[in-house]
């Protein structure tokens, strides 16, 4: 069997339990980059070496191509983070066939993959209180314009005083990502109907790692139950039947207030996680609320829980009568 004939085994009997977007991401890395670079071989045959030349390949590139199709354009991309990922799904590939006994060992474990360039940012609690106070600003205020001088400026306000009032839908879903750590698409897609405020919950049928329990703090509650229902989802938009696409906009104008203008949407997550961490919550804990199926995932926060733990340690050992005096 070919590295070719797995993944079409793969495609048809391996995805069944994935999202449709997943799949098209797959199917993208599967016929952009492993058949045209392994696609030929056997899988008995293949290589560690073979799939590290893989990771070069596609890091460097030399899969790229911008194809000309009838819906328009198809553009294949290269780089670090696409080799990683293509050579993650590889493994997955191949875990896939030693479970069926299409093969007796997997060559990707041990390939040493490129780092995750995206450096993970932390709102520290200055920052948050700076948060809290804009979103405040912006929903009752509204937040001032800021005035670009340039030429090319178009539909300026003629008020140098005027200000934007940002909808309680958006500065809620803001509010929501910082007390739940959820992703993004998960607060914008959610419907009132899985949310559940007597038990504290929300029910999500479709999140990233599939089913998904999300617990709620008292202040998450609370906000929940004070933010106005308008429609079938939690932030409303224009369409009441239709979830928001995304919040870049009204969260670069927010941010920007905030004196945050570095930080992205999703490092609001990151902040949930280590807030956690400095409380002292596990790893396994942090993994549980964020909704994370695998522990390696979770990993990357392991240093935040070192602060908590070496408090931890200083207290009990100040309690211990083996303190020296230095007199």
């Amino acid at each position: 069997m070919t590295v070719n004939q797995l993944c079409d085994d793969y495609i048809k009997h391996g995805m069944t339990t994935k999202k449709p977007s997943t799949i098209k991401t797959d199917l993208g890395r599967i016929n952009g980059h492993i058949r045209p670079l392994v696609g030929k071989k056997k899988i008995s045959s293949l290589t560690r070496r073979d799939v590290e030349q893989l990771l070069v390949d596609v890091a460097e590139g030399k899969t790229a191509r911008d194809i000309r199709t009838e819906k328009g354009r198809s553009i294949i991309t290269g780089g670090k983070g696409t080799a990683t990922r293509t050579v993650r799904l590889l493994g997955g590939i191949f875990t896939y066939a030693m479970n069926h006994g299409l093969v007796k060992a997997n060559p990707c474990p041990g390939v040493k993959v490129y780092k995750d360039g995206s450096k993970e940012r932390f709102l520290s609690q200055d920052e948050l209180d700076s948060l809290a106070k804009t979103l405040e600003e912006a929903e009752t205020i509204g937040l001032p314009w800021t005035l670009r001088t340039d030429a090319k400026t178009k539909h300026r306000p003629k008020d140098k005083n005027m200000r934007e009032v940002i909808s309680p839908h958006v500065t809620g879903a803001f509010r929501l990502l910082v007390l739940t750590g959820c992703r993004l698409r998960e607060i914008l897609h959610l419907r009132w109907n899985e949310v559940d405020l007597e038990r504290g919950l929300l029910n999500l049928p479709d999140s990233k790692t599939g089913r998904k329990t999300v617990y709620l703090s008292n202040a998450a509650i609370e906000l929940l139950e004070n933010l106005p229902r308008a429609g079938t989802y939690v932030v409303a938009g224009d369409n009441p039947n239709k979830p928001r696409a995304d919040l870049k906009r009204p969260w670069k104008r927010i941010s920007e207030h905030a004196g945050i203008a570095d930080v992205r949407i999703h490092d609001l997550r990151h902040t949930f996680a280590s807030v956690g961490a400095a409380q002292g919550l596990s790893l396994q804990v942090i993994g549980k609320l964020l909704g994370h199926k695998s522990p390696e995932t979770t990993a990357r926060y392991a240093h935040l829980t070192e602060d908590p733990l070496r408090r931890a340690l200083n207290d009990m050992s100040g309690r211990l009568p083996f303190k020296r005096d230095n007199n």
